[in-house]
């Protein structure tokens, strides 16, 4: 099977491979070690018959020694290449070890229980406020919040914006009819007199307007008056005619029981009665609504006000001074003082979180666990088995070497009582 090469790996897997070859050598040079133990026990024991003794604990050191390293092989490759059953587990049976892992972790760690105990062990509003209320880790989160919503907004189609605006326009502006909720609103408002405050301020309007104007009535109505008429007449007449208006304004303005102003009232009462009942009137507004929906001058506008909100969103979140991100900067330290300080608010958004949490857990438990699953099943068996090796391969050789020690200690036990009791 073929490895991937040395520098094709990571700096850590590097490192981690180094660490693995070098206890490869220790454990080998281990079982090397037994091997010329029990050649010199072997050959010297019946001149020296203690050395019996080393030649037992050197046959069981290499018999563990040789044990072991099959069993340690056999977790990622078949031992010499020989297809013995129940070798190179993890390559062959990679998919079902997976399928395992993902159980277990469903099973022991995204259970719902577990989360909420150890959520309600860790104080996370007290920690989330200690962070927030230091400015530099608030203007940290301002930043990172700007560059998202730059990226957003970038990403968004002008074109697709205006489509969903338009969309969400006709479906809730448009399509909708006007006449009764809005008829129904104007009546409302008739009847608590709130648009009295509205006239008032049409008359103040019309009165300023009239003052700073008089020349616009020169010639308003003697213009049309015969030419026989006196000259000194015509002017006479556009002037009583500013006097008079100057002074129905005034008596407008000066008087809450003004006629006009139950005129006004009467026009607004019918108005509103027949949006609520007349379909002529309904007719009427919705025709008036759609041509001024429809109106081409209308989407420019709407086109270069999102346009104008864009670029203004833009310049702002752009700018490390701005009055957004100041406020957004302010605004997260206060709420991390206002977790400091106040126990129901902790304590709020601690359950919120739990109850969060808990859900997700819940909801998507089974899809967290088919995510581990899913991901080995499309690991490459050869890949797997480097990574997995490289992981714990080092460890592993500690059991060949521990195997090589404890078999010369069984051995040489085992010799040892077999030598007192035959003889």
């Amino acid at each position: 099977m073929a490895r991937t090469p040395v520098e094709l790996l990571s700096a850590a897997d590097q490192e981690r491979l180094f660490a693995l070859r070098r206890m490869k050598a220790v454990a080998l040079g281990a079982l090397i070690f037994m091997a010329v133990l029990f050649v010199v026990g072997f050959a010297l024991q019946d001149r020296l018959p203690a050395l019996a003794y080393l030649r037992a604990a050197a046959e069981g050191g290499m018999v563990g020694a040789l044990a072991d390293w099959f069993a340690v092989t056999a977790l990622f490759r078949r031992p010499l290449g020989l297809p013995i059953p129940h070798t190179a587990i993890i390559p062959t049976r990679k998919d079902e070890i997976g399928r395992n892992l993902g159980e277990f972790v469903e099973t022991n760690f995204l259970e719902a229980e577990v989360v909420r105990r150890k959520l309600a062990s860790t104080p996370i509003a007290a920690r989330l406020g200690a962070w927030l209320r230091a400015p530099e880790h608030a203007e940290r989160v301002a930043s990172e919040g700007a560059a998202m919503a730059q990226g957003v907004l970038r990403a968004l189609s002008d074109d697709d914006v205006q489509d969903v605006i338009e969309s969400l326009a006709r479906e809730h502006l448009i399509e909708p009819g006007w006449g009764e909720p809005l008829g129904g609103w104007l009546e409302r408002v008739i009847d608590t007199g709130a648009h009295h405050g509205a006239v008032d301020l049409a008359a103040d309007t019309v009165a300023a307007w009239l003052d700073a104007n008089p020349e616009v009535f020169q010639g308003l109505v003697s213009r049309r008056l015969p030419s026989w008429v006196p000259s000194i007449a015509a002017r006479l007449v556009d002037h009583t005619v500013y006097n008079e208006a100057v002074a129905f304004v005034g008596a407008l303005r000066a008087d809450p029981r003004h006629p006009a102003r139950g005129a006004i009232d009467d026009y607004l009462a019918r108005l509103a009665f027949n949006l609520q009942h007349d379909p002529v009137t309904r007719d009427r507004l919705e025709q008036a609504k759609a041509t001024l929906f429809d109106s081409p001058r209308v989407r420019r506008l709407a086109a270069e006000a999102w346009g104008a909100a864009k670029q203004g969103l833009l310049r702002e979140l752009d700018e490390p001074g701005s009055a957004l991100r100041t406020r957004a900067r302010d605004a997260l330290v206060e709420i991390g003082e206002r977790l400091q300080n106040e126990p129901s608010l902790r304590s709020r958004v601690d359950d919120w979180v739990t109850d969060a949490a808990v859900f997700l857990v819940e909801r998507y438990r089974s899809d967290i666990a088919s995510l581990i699953t899913e991901t080995v099943e499309r690991w490459d068996p050869q890949e797997t088995t480097e990574k997995i090796e490289l992981m714990v391969g080092r460890d592993l050789q500690y059991i060949r070497l521990n195997g090589t020690v404890v078999g010369a200690l069984a051995g040489l036990v085992i010799f040892t009582i077999a030598h007192a009791l035959l003889g």
